[in-house]
């Protein structure tokens, strides 16, 4: 009996992923860049050239992007400023989940191409997943399942907040 309650796991907001049919936005990475409404897209950050976004479909709760404004296929594309505002604007990103989330450790890294498992391989992005020690249990093992505790709107509220005392410009 137990087993039947432990099956199911609610995760309401994964609700847009599938209505979109796996498919998201192709351009949601250049709305996020030309819009005056940070909060409604998940925008942490912004420097001149790249901005932090959380993920909407994580892997791990707290998992950021940094993404150059301009929409670009290839790491080759992008210019000197571009590559040290990505850069800079990931040290920021592990500040930011070393504070909010506790993070240990992270996956950062780049998917180039459709064959590399990028979902939007026009517009690159750098991945920053916080992790932890001991951070695997059964669920991805064993069920194929990932558990993100904690939803977009409260994380990113946490993260607006906790940026603020860094007493640096976002």
């Amino acid at each position: 009996m137990i087993a039947n309650h432990l099956e199911t796991l609610w995760a309401p907001w994964r609700v847009e992923y599938f209505e979109n049919g796996h498919q998201p936005d192709k351009d949601f990475l250049l709305d996020a860049a030309h819009s005056s409404d940070d909060a409604a897209h998940l925008v942490v950050t912004r420097r001149k050239n790249a901005f932090l976004i959380m993920n909407k479909y994580p892997y791990a709760v707290g998992h950021l992007m940094a993404v150059p404004y301009q929409k670009r296929a290839d790491m080759s594309e992008l210019s000197e400023a571009e590559v040290l505002d990505l850069w800079n604007i990931t040290l920021h990103a592990q500040e930011l989940l070393r504070g909010v989330v506790r993070a240990q450790g992270f996956n950062v890294g780049l998917n180039l191409g459709s064959a590399a498992g990028a979902g939007v391989s026009e517009h690159l992005h750098l991945h920053i997943v916080p992790r932890w020690r001991d951070d695997q249990n059964f669920m991805p093992l064993l069920a194929g399942t990932r558990i993100i505790p904690e939803g977009l709107s409260p994380l990113y509220e946490r993260l607006m907040a906790y940026q603020k005392t860094l007493g640096k410009e976002n």
